[in-house]
This record gives structure tokens, sequence and C-alpha cells, in this order.
């Protein structure tokens, strides 16, 4: 065994055991409640633009974007840009002619206008309206079909139904080997009424879409070791792998 792959061993196993020790990814899950009435992910800038995102989820995309080398990344909900300027970023280091489709019901025109003129819009389009209206569908279908390595990320309305019906809309479009990332299923293991003012809570939200998603989408798994080794995730079980058949 060469002393990389004695590293990559060792990582492995790492991981194993972070996965393995209930108390760390219990405390975990209580660090993520106690720090949720500060808007933690909200106070993160990706190259200008706030990305509202947690900086370890942006690590692990970072590793699955490197993995996979996509050359198109569609991203549902866009809000600031943060994650679309992010997304794009990474492409151009990557030197190909990768893309990203970002998609939202509501692009607020100031927002608009800052990634506009942002030097990464160069690689990025979006589409406004609702994610899972059946003419966006067809809309993205056409944009995507050019395109030979396809990755997914889901982070619009976190209700239960319209999340389901995003994986249902999109999942097709994730190239074997590659991800759908379903964001913000930790609302699933915050406590009940953690979000007054929204539509999504516990039983309500991308971890149940994902669970009931999972029971027919035989070529999709979670991979669990993303969620083990960042410990600190607003993602638990919605790093979704599509197998390579």
């Amino acid at each position: 065994m060469s002393k990389i792959e004695e590293f990559q061993e060792e990582v492995k196993n790492n991981i194993h055991r972070l996965g393995e020790d209930r108390d760390l990814q219990a405390m975990s899950r209580i660090w993520v409640r106690e720090i949720s009435p500060y808007k933690y992910a909200y106070n993160f800038r990706w190259m200008g633009r706030p990305i509202i995102q947690f900086p370890q989820d942006m690590i692990a995309m970072q590793e699955i974007i490197w993995d996979v080398n996509p050359d198109l990344i569609i991203e549902t909900g866009i809000a600031h840009g943060g994650s679309l300027i992010y997304y794009a970023s990474l492409l151009e280091l990557l030197g190909n002619n990768g893309h990203v489709l970002g998609i939202d019901i509501d692009i607020r025109a100031h927002n608009r206008v800052e990634i506009e003129k942002h030097p990464m819009f160069k690689r990025i389009t979006m589409f406004e309206g609702s994610s899972i209206a059946p003419d966006m569908a067809e809309r993205v279908r056409d944009f995507a079909g050019k395109y030979k390595t396809i990755m997914v990320a889901l982070d619009s309305n976190h209700t239960h139904a319209h999340v389901l019906e995003e994986l249902r809309l999109y999942s097709p479009l994730v190239t074997p080997g590659s991800y759908c990332i379903v964001f913000d299923t930790i609302v699933e293991d915050m406590p009940a009424g953690s979000f007054p003012d929204r539509p999504w809570d516990k039983g309500n939200n991308p971890k149940t879409a994902v669970w009931e998603f999972l029971k027919d989408a035989s070529d999709f798994e979670i991979d669990k070791a993303i969620q083990d080794k960042l410990l600190i995730t607003v993602a638990p079980d919605g790093y979704l792998k599509r197998r390579i058949t």
C-alpha cells in the first residue's frame, strides 16, 4: 500500500468512527439547534455575495464538484445568488465549459442586479418561476439537454410536497455517479415549532421528502460518509448519489 493509499484509508476509518459516535452526532445536532436563532448561515459571503449556507456544506460541495466534474449544476432557490456564484467559481477553476442554472419563483430585482454584474455571471443562467411548474420543468430539461454531466441542488421551498415534486422532476437529470443534494433536511431534526413563520416543520420538510422519494428511487442512495465527516451540516440524509449501473 502506497503512502497516499495509507492516508486515504486512515481518512476512511476516521469518517467511519465519526459516524459511529452517537454522542458526537447528537452534540452536533444540539449545536445546530442552538445557533439557529442567530441565523448562522446568513453570516457568510462568497466573492462578495451572501451565500446563506453552512461553510461545512460548501466544503463538501467543493469535494463533490471536483470529483464529479459536472458541466451543468442546476440549483433551485437563488436568494442573494451566493451559491450560484460559488458553484460558477469552482467550475471556472476546473477550467471546463461548465455552467450553473438557477431557478427561483421570485428573483428580487436588487439581487438580480448584483448577480448579473458579478464576474462569475458569465457561467450563470437564471430562470424565474416555480421549480415544480410543468412548463418550468420542461424548460429546464430542454436547457440541460446539451450537457453531459449534471448535478442538482434543491434549496427552494422546503415543504415535503414541494421537495418531493422537485426530486421527481429533476432527479432524472442527474448523471450516474453524480449527486442530487437536498438542503435543509435538518428541519426534521429540529424541535417542532422551530420555524413559526414558515410552512415547513418537523414531519413536513426536505428530509421526509427524501425518505419518501427513496422508497421508489432505487438508483439513488444517501452518501452517509459526507454527513458523518461534516458533523455540522444542514443536509443530513440529503447528499443523494446516483448509482452507476
